[in-house]
């Protein structure tokens, strides 16, 4: 069930139309680039990390 609910699409526009105040629309948006940048920073943590096993020679 938790992984059906990471494949649904989410409609950030029409949350932000709903919104009760700004503070909600904020964290709708928030909200919708969190996965972004944790892979993001995945993506980051294994380029170093394999640029420094080449540097290293391993």
């Amino acid at each position: 069930m938790k992984i059906i609910s990471l494949f649904q699409n989410v409609d950030v526009a029409e949350k932000i139309k709903n919104a009760p105040d700004s503070g909600y629309q904020i964290g709708v948006v928030i909200g919708s680039f969190i996965p972004f940048i944790v892979l993001i920073g995945i993506a980051y943590w294994m380029y170093n990390r394999a640029k420094k096993r080449d540097k290293n020679g391993y």
